[in-house]
Parts: structure tokens; C-alpha cells; sequence
């Protein structure tokens, strides 16, 4: 008898084990596009700056705070949204001279790595496709905040990441030459996402 009831206690232990969530501790946020943005800026004529942004950014962060290294992100961005507040030139961004919106309407990013890097500070590694040829890059990421109530009742919290990247690593390559040698476009491309998730109650 005593052995009987033994069973039946781990039995049900394990059962109960079985039914639990893979993690208390993980949560998922859907990133909210109207209170998302990811800019760049890039050097011009290699004497001032310009800077554009994307306005569609959509994707999935899951944060496991019992083990940052469980969690993982998930972006895309709707590259034909690029906005340098120039027409012209936003024209020529989407043309295939740069991104070429008509074969590759939008541009992602997929983590493969997460790291913390100091208190409420991220590295997070994954791969970024841009004009469909994808290479590793590492978002140095201020957040996620601590969470906080919207006035609907949604659980809100924000990250701020940060990268840089040769647009030529991803066949951007248009360039022009002046007389100096010097070139119209620069390479080095700096990119910053400042990112709102949410929990929908």
C-alpha cells in the first residue's frame, strides 16, 4: 500500500511538472508600429550628415527574466516607408539603385544570440537581411523598461537599440565620385530603433 501511494505521488507530481509553462518567467511582446521607429543617418559627400527613418516596424520580442539568454526577437520593417523628407531622394532609396522596394519590400531582423550587458543593458547578435542578403550584426540595446499600465489596461515597456553596418555588405552599392576622389554616398550606415511592445490585456 505504501509503495502504491508512492507511485501515485510522483505519477502526479510529474504530471503537474508536465502541465507547467516552459517558463514562469517568459513573456511576449508584440512591438507597436505607432510608436516604433527605426532611423539611420549617413555621411554625405563625407561633410555633413543625412538622416531617414522607417515608419512600419513590426515584430515579437520573448523576454524570459529567469534567463535573458532564452529570449529572442523577431523585426520586420516595411522598407517603403523610407522617409529622408526629400521625395527625390526617397524615390531613388526605393529604386535599385538602393533598396529596390519592387523585389525586396522589406528588411528583417532575427536574433540568434542574447546577452546581458550590464544593468538594463542588452547585446543582442542576429541576423539582418537587407535586400535579401543577410549577414550577422549586434544591437547594443538600452531596456526593455519596466512595464507599465496604458490607460486601456495593456502592459507597455520600450527598448532602445543601436548598430552599425557597410551597406555594401548587402549590395547597396550605388555610389558617385567627385572631382576629389571622394565619394557622394558614404558606407558606414548607423541604424537606431527605438522600439514600444505591448501586452494587450
Amino acid at each position: 500500500m505504501g509503495q502504491s501511494l508512492t507511485r501515485f505521488a510522483l505519477a502526479t507530481g510529474l504530471a503537474a511538472l508536465l502541465t507547467l509553462p516552459a517558463s514562469a518567467a517568459t513573456t511576449t511582446w508584440q512591438i507597436d508600429p505607432a510608436h516604433t521607429a527605426a532611423q539611420f543617418s549617413v555621411k554625405h559627400l563625407a561633410i555633413s550628415t543625412v538622416r531617414g527613418g522607417f515608419s512600419n516596424v513590426k515584430g515579437t520580442v520573448i523576454l524570459d527574466d529567469a534567463d535573458i539568454s532564452k529570449s529572442s526577437v523577431d523585426v520586420t520593417i516595411d522598407v517603403s516607408t523610407v522617409d529622408t523628407r526629400t521625395p527625390d531622394r526617397d524615390k531613388d532609396l526605393k529604386s535599385d539603385k538602393f533598396f529596390d522596394v519592387e523585389h525586396y519590400p522589406t528588411m528583417t531582423f532575427k536574433s540568434t544570440k542574447v546577452e546581458q550587458a550590464g544593468a538594463g543593458k542588452l547585446k543582442v547578435t542576429g541576423d539582418l537581411t537587407i535586400r535579401g542578403t543577410t549577414k550577422s550584426v549586434v544591437l547594443d540595446v538600452d531596456g526593455p523598461t519596466a512595464p507599465v499600465k496604458d490607460p486601456w489596461g495593456n502592459q507597455r515597456s520600450a527598448v532602445n537599440a543601436t548598430t552599425k553596418i557597410n551597406r555594401q555588405d548587402y549590395g547597396v552599392k550605388w555610389n558617385a565620385t567627385m572631382d576629389n576622389g571622394g565619394v557622394v554616398v558614404g558606407d558606414e550606415v548607423s541604424i537606431t530603433i527605438d522600439a514600444e511592445m505591448v501586452q494587450k490585456k
